[in-house]
């Protein structure tokens, strides 16, 4: 899938552009700390950019009954996706697209701020935990993994926490479309 790139998009953003815009879908959400079953959710996601050398990011999940329609909200996380400089004097992998490194700073109302590192390599980005500040009242949420992808012009996503004394395993998992 070709996409347009806008002409302000700025040099450092070019690898994450696939990300930007609206992005519409659902998902499943599921982990011992927040029950055994499965929970069907919505979600919209927007990337963008205001001209400087990061992302902006927002997404919010609400809880879709068996028809699709909209229960009550889940969770909102909003926050910034940090690009690193590429070392254009190293070596080009074998295969593949140069690996950007990636810092993503999120915010979320329940009481917790995450930092997580990882790579963007073509249409794939894979982050984990770097640091979690909670407040007092906050859940114990520990740890993080994400992965994102590109897949037949979709964006999917996975996330494994360490949440509430459980060792990292899968919470939720989405399939979105882009809208805009």
């Amino acid at each position: 899938m070709v996409l347009p790139l806008r002409t302000d998009t700025p040099l450092a953003l070019v690898p994450l552009s696939w990300l930007l815009g609206r992005w519409e879908g659902a998902g499943v959400l599921g982990h011992p700390a927040v029950g055994d079953a499965d929970t069907r959710f919505g979600q919209v996601v927007e990337f963008g950019h205001d001209g400087r050398d990061f992302l902006t990011y927002s997404s919010t999940t609400w809880a879709l009954d068996e028809e699709g329609n909209t229960t009550e909200p889940l969770d909102v996380e909003t926050g910034y996706w940090r690009p690193q400089a590429v070392d254009l004097d190293s070596p080009a992998p074998a295969e593949g697209p140069r690996p950007v490194e990636l810092e993503v700073l999120l915010a979320h109302p329940t009481g917790v701020v995450e930092v997580l590192v990882g790579t963007a390599r073509g249409p794939r980005i894979d982050l984990s935990t770097d640091v979690v500040a909670r407040t007092t009242t906050a859940h114990e949420y520990t740890a993080a993994r994400r992965m994102y992808g590109m897949v037949e012009g979709d964006l999917l996503w996975a996330l494994d926490v360490t949440l509430e004394g459980h060792p990292m395993r899968s919470y939720a998992s989405a399939r979105l479309k882009r809208v805009s």
